[in-house]
């Protein structure tokens, strides 16, 4: 009875239940709503980041100190870092995971709506809190994204926000996590077997137990640099009886993961829309997921390949050498599957066609270098170079951001009813591919050349380089603005779009195989009688 009474109530009273306005958005418990926040939040912190990314070059357009203060510099390489990781590409792909997992998979909504809820809004204030720390005294963090003691237990206050907002995300990405292994697990239409999913959705399964198996070393690594720096432990003061490079090794075990967290989801909407553009079902299906969780777990047993230089023992570097290479295989395995999809398909080459391949080609060069770092002879001429920096960041901003690129592209059809404009997608893909590449290739000559990382001044012999990856990357950050135009200009003005906007890919979209999903959400669901 008191069911039927609260569900009259319900209907008579809607308004109590739906609000308006900004409300709408603070008490919203629908995935599409919360997908949407996630993605303009993760718009909003790569500006941000690539704020702070832009006096990075500014100050290194040229040696000697320009701009800013070596101290400032320091929190700029910091900031950017951490912002770019937590704050960009992670919660871009998490907003994807809102939209895209409950359609592809056939369910209302995610298991758990308003945990879903609380997941996004504990994001805003860590975001806040990354940006305050650099008001309060003493500035905000300079110890490198990575956190290092000692200098992470010698900063001042602004170290204190940094280490709650990493807790802050942490919880978010949990939470985020359990809500969705628990809809995939349990809420997959009708006959849709595990075997059966997107590969989205399998990339985004196994990205979840990674995010919850490695969030709460992060955050043990985090709280240990505050009980040291608060409350007289010495869990890294050597003086005290603790160890340092303790700390590494805690900060790796969750930062090599990290790095497949943020790279697996993005190989799930590679594999979404290379299919779809080259109109055959994904090659290798299969071989596929388990590459993708043969990834996941070896990313759990290569942490030290970040530490050659610590002075671990020769039979450890060797080790973690060998395993580190062994990540190529599963790596090798999807890029083949990738290529393979594309052959004899008919393809064409809209955005998002163009943003997955920019993303092949860049990535595999991301990997291949990755593979030079893994060797511990070449490592330890290299580490802590520019050529590191190039390094990662062909594996992130090619790898992740290309990737998310994509799937925009790909999927604003879906989430808005309209199209893009076609010419500026194409201008924003190509600024970017060129301007990426002009910034960033560069800077593996400067590292095999010996320019140290995170340094505001550098000797004379590295200014061309510097000149070059500066103006690249100036123009690599205006090219940006124009997605939120073309997206803004799509939702306002684009034309409507057509049931099956990429022709040949809504089936793809759901599965590997070539027969229809129970309904498609391009669709209305059938009635059953």
């Amino acid at each position: 009875m008191d069911a039927v009474r609260t569900h009259g109530h319900a209907h008579h009273d809607d308004h109590a239940h739906h609000p308006g306005g900004i409300m709408r958005w603070v008490m919203t418990t629908n995935h599409k709503d919360i997908g949407t926040m996630y993605l303009w939040f993760s718009f909003a912190m790569l500006l941000v980041g690539g704020t702070m990314a832009f006096v990075i070059r500014a100050e290194l357009f040229q040696p000697g100190l320009q701009i800013v203060t070596p101290e400032f510099f320091n929190q700029m390489t910091t900031l950017h870092g951490l912002i770019m990781v937590f704050g960009a590409i992670m919660p871009a792909f998490v907003g994807f995971a809102n939209w895209q997992i409950p359609m592809m998979i056939g369910a209302p909504d995610m298991a758990f709506p308003r945990m879903n809820n609380w997941s996004f809004w504990l994001l805003p204030p860590a975001a806040l809190l990354l940006i305050i720390s650099l008001f309060v005294p003493g500035g905000g963090p300079a110890a490198g994204w990575t956190m290092y003691v000692p200098l992470a237990t010698q900063m001042g206050p602004g170290m204190d926000f940094s280490i709650f907002a990493v807790h802050l995300l942490g919880m978010s990405s949990i939470m985020g996590s359990i809500n969705i292994i628990t809809t995939i697990l349990n809420l997959r239409a009708p006959g849709m077997t595990l075997m059966k999913m997107p590969m989205f959705c399998w990339t985004w399964l196994i990205t979840a137990y990674l995010l919850i198996a490695v969030m709460p070393v992060l955050a043990g690594a985090v709280t240990m640099i505050l009980t040291d720096r608060h409350f007289g432990t010495a869990f890294f003061n050597a003086a005290g009886g603790g160890d340092p490079v303790l700390y590494q090794h805690i900060f790796w075990f969750f930062g090599h993961p990290e790095v497949y967290i943020i790279a697996i989801p993005a190989f799930g909407v590679i594999s979404q829309v290379i299919p779809a553009f080259s109109r055959k079902p994904l090659f290798g299906y299969t071989s596929m997921v388990y590459a993708t969780a043969s990834i996941a777990i070896l990313s759990f047993i290569v942490w030290a390949h970040h530490m050659y230089t610590v002075g671990m023992p020769v039979t450890g570097q060797l080790y973690f050498m060998y395993a580190t290479m062994l990540i190529a295989v599963p790596t090798g395995v999807k890029v083949f599957n990738w290529v393979a999809t594309m052959w004899k398909g008919s393809l064409t080459f809209e955005t998002p066609m163009l943003f997955a391949i920019g993303f092949l080609f860049l990535f595999t060069l991301g990997g291949f270098s990755g593979l030079v770092l893994s060797l511990a002879a070449v490592d330890v001429q290299v580490h802590d170079t520019y050529y590191v920096v190039a390094h990662f960041h062909y594996v992130m901003v090619a790898g992740a951001l290309f990737s998310a690129f994509a799937g925009v592209y790909f999927w604003l059809p879906k989430w808005t009813g309209r199209m893009y404009d076609e010419t500026l997608g194409k201008w924003h893909f190509w600024l970017t591919i060129i301007f990426f590449n002009v910034t960033f290739f560069v800077q593996h000559f400067l590292g095999l050349a010996g320019m140290p990382r995170r340094v505001p001044d550098y000797a004379l012999q590295f200014t061309e380089f510097n000149v070059i990856s500066s103006i690249g990357a100036f123009g690599f950050g205006v090219s940006q603005l124009l997605l939120p135009y073309i997206v803004i200009k799509a939702i306002r003005s684009g034309e409507k779009a057509p049931q099956r906007p990429w022709e040949g890919a809504d089936t793809l979209e759901w599965t590997h195989l070539p027969s229809p999903p129970p309904y498609h959400s391009f669709q209305t669901p059938p009635v059953v009688k």
